[in-house]
């Protein structure tokens, strides 16, 4: 029988997901299926339970459900448990297995597929929600030369710093940082990491952030943002939206589900024509 998975959100109308998944199950030749499942804001739980009755093989899951993804997993790779949220489920009959693969997939997109260096770099990371706990311990794990965090509520910024402070090597400066105790700073790479896109909305960042040279990164994809607006007005050299992170995370989806690791540059040049 074909094997089912799908990707859980609220909004899911807009992702990509089966699509990339679609295309890597072609790519691979394996029987599988994927759709896009709109879950209640507060029914997370008995959408899980009712896929896995259906006999649904896993899912991946989006905004706003990643940390109670986490919570409702029964088991978690390293990379889930240091990130203390999951965007990847594999359903088996001992239990739900938890993965994240946020922070590995926009590694490997800004290294690979934007060809700029995180190492030694200044980090700007905007945004202290589930995509931001993702791709924090990847990041850090890179050594840049600083890796600041900064969010519309200082308090979750610092719990972020609190909780990843023992992953941040010796050469790093990892803090938190308000939106107003930006000012006068300015970083190599500002990735967005909160959901404002979605919404038309910019984060309320301070001009200036932006050095010489410097990425400009939105996870958002498929559209200009506000933010991205606001970096090319405000001189960084290179923009770049969150569609080679989606389909590099759903690659290594893939291959916590199938055990088969897809080539992502033929799906990512396809989602861009």
């Amino acid at each position: 029988m074909t094997d089912l998975y799908a990707v859980l959100g609220n909004p899911v109308a807009h992702s990509k997901s089966p699509l990339i998944h679609s295309e890597f199950a072609r790519q691979t030749g394996q029987d599988m299926d994927y759709g896009a499942i709109l879950a209640p804001l507060d029914g997370f739980a008995a959408t899980i339970g009712r896929l896995r009755m259906e006999g649904y093989r896993g899912c991946n899951v989006t905004v706003p459900f990643k940390f109670e993804a986490f919570s409702l997993s029964t088991s978690h790779t390293e990379r889930a448990e240091i990130a203390k949220t999951v965007n990847t489920l594999k359903f088996a009959e001992e239990g739900v297995f938890g993965d994240n693969t946020d922070g590995a997939g926009l590694v490997a997109d800004i290294r690979n597929n934007h060809h700029v260096a995180i190492s030694d770099k200044r980090i700007l990371l905007v945004g202290a929600g589930g995509a931001a706990w993702g791709a924090l311990f990847p990041l850090l794990a890179e050594m840049p030369e600083r890796l600041i965090i900064s969010n519309r509520t200082i308090a979750k910024a610092e719990e972020a710093v609190r909780v990843f402070s023992s992953r941040a090597r010796r050469k790093t400066e990892f803090a938190a940082r308000a939106f107003d105790a930006l000012a006068g700073e300015r970083f190599d790479i500002v990735i967005n990491a909160t959901s404002s896109g979605l919404k038309d909305e910019l984060p309320a960042l301070p001009q200036g952030l932006f050095a010489e040279g410097s990425l400009a990164y939105d996870m958002m994809y498929g559209k200009k943002t506000p933010f991205m607006t606001f970096a090319i007005e405000q001189g960084a050299e290179k923009i770049a939206d969150g569609l080679g992170m989606l389909v590099e995370q759903a690659a290594e989806s893939f291959f916590f589900w199938r055990g088969i690791r897809p080539e992502t540059r033929p799906v990512i040049e396809k989602l861009k024509s």
